[in-house]
């Protein structure tokens, strides 16, 4: 099995994430009980929303304690990187224009709205072994974008 680069802060996100799946799990199987009557020939709406329900909580813990399991946990944030990798954070010049920046992470912690991208998103997988002033084109939805890398850190 492949290791995950996680950041100690994604980790620690993923194990709360984890621990609060696990306390809801235990909570509907709780309902379900409650809900469920043995004598019934047939099952009401609720209890099958519940098992539904219950059954996506599981896929998460799965997905969830599988990457923990396989993960090697990048610690030092302010280590120096010569080329882009998980962990890293990269300052680009985009099509020449603004500068912006982004911390590239493995896709459990990526988060948009916050500038963590995954190293398996397009920009991510293309910044990914790239060093300070080297140039990429990544196809948006609105064209090609030429992308500038101005610093690793």
């Amino acid at each position: 099995m492949n290791k995950t680069l996680l950041t100690q802060e994604g980790a620690i996100k993923l194990q709360v994430e984890l621990k609060d799946l696990k306390e809801k799990r235990d909570h509907l199987i709780g309902q379900i009980e409650e809900v469920a009557q043995p004598d019934e020939s047939g099952e009401d709406g609720l209890a099958t929303q519940l098992k539904e329900e219950l059954e996506v909580i599981y896929d998460k813990i799965d997905k969830i304690e599988e990457t923990l399991e396989v993960a090697e946990i990048i610690t030092d944030k302010k280590q120096s990187f010569k080329t882009v990798q998980v962990g890293a954070s990269v300052k680009i010049k985009i099509s020449g224009n603004s500068v912006k920046e982004f911390h590239i992470v493995n896709q459990m912690e990526s988060d948009p709205t916050i500038n963590k991208i995954s190293d398996t998103s397009p920009l991510g997988s293309a910044l990914l072994g790239k060093k300070v002033d080297d140039e990429i084109e990544v196809l948006a939805p609105v064209g090609k974008i030429t992308y500038k890398i101005v610093s690793i850190g």
